[in-house]
């Protein structure tokens, strides 16, 4: 792949998650998985990371300046989370949500071919107050995206525990969600996920209305994606507030994570989506 005459690693990353998940799918067959198996794994896994990451890396801070669009958004949002359950992996046994996090990884990782975003700014690559914004921000959106996607999932396996769901007994769905941690180590792990991501979106929101003009070169303007930002911004907060105030927990978390992370995606990746396909401008 080419963004603006620069040389990336292009469909690398999608073709490695995709045999990182064919050699998942063909090992599941076999109940007695090795130790050593389970590490061969993890580094590939981390190589992958390292692959993708640099070609994230290489697609946006290029020698034209800095280039971007709701799909270098998705495939960074992909890669925090996945290097985030990597890290989590070696303290916690949740190695029935590698697959559903490798396959948002592979999904996402594809779309910077197909939309290979625009250029925001020619100076921002060399600005480090700028450079350090994105990296915080990525970072916290990865992480609440990871949370909202362990919410879901939370809400799959509670409803399938209360035999809402019609799942065959025997099937394979049924048996990924026997093997889900308990709801108890899942909903440690979303709040987890949540006050390490609300810290850095705090930072994120706060720095980049306070330091609007340094960041962006611009004043700070009260656009949709400032307000989207601010609404999940609350959202969250009063997430976590309910959650030390009242011990909020169950369903009623997970609604609100929702909510709160929809209006984060409205920010961050819905406005490039309708400026870049939708409207086709910068």
């Amino acid at each position: 792949m080419d963004i603006l005459g620069h040389s990336s690693y292009g469909l690398l990353p999608t073709v490695l998650y995709f045999f990182l998940l064919l050699f998942l799918s063909l090992s599941s067959r076999n109940k007695a998985v090795s130790p050593l198996s389970g590490i061969l794994v993890q580094a590939f896994i981390f190589v992958v990371l390292l692959i993708h990451g640099l070609q994230l890396h290489d697609s946006a801070f290029t020698p034209q300046g800095f280039v971007f669009g709701f799909a270098q958004d998705l495939s960074l949002i992909a890669w925090v989370g996945l290097a985030f359950y990597w890290f989590q992996s070696w303290f916690l046994p949740i190695s029935s949500l590698r697959w559903l996090v490798i396959l948002f990884a592979l999904v996402c990782s594809l779309l910077p071919n197909l939309f290979p975003g625009t250029l925001i700014s020619p100076k921002a690559v060399s600005d480090p107050w700028f450079k350090g914004h994105f990296i915080v921000a990525t970072i916290a959106v990865g992480l609440l995206s990871l949370a909202a996607i362990h919410a879901m999932l939370m809400s799959v396996q509670d409803r399938a525990l209360h035999r809402q769901l019609a799942i065959a007994p025997n099937g394979r769905i049924a048996h990924w969600l026997e093997d889900l941690p308990p709801l108890m180590t899942m909903e440690s792990l979303l709040f987890n996920l949540l006050y390490v991501g609300f810290a850095l979106l705090s930072l994120t929101v706060f720095s980049g209305l306070l330091f609007s003009q340094t960041l962006f070169g611009k004043p700070l303007v009260f656009d949709h994606k400032t307000i989207f930002a601010l609404i999940s911004w609350f959202l969250f907060a009063g997430l976590l507030l309910a959650r030390w105030r009242v011990g909020l927990r169950g369903r009623a978390a997970v609604r609100w994570v929702l909510s709160a992370y929809t209006a984060l995606l409205l920010a961050y990746v819905g406005s490039r989506f309708v400026l870049e396909v939708i409207l086709q401008r910068v």
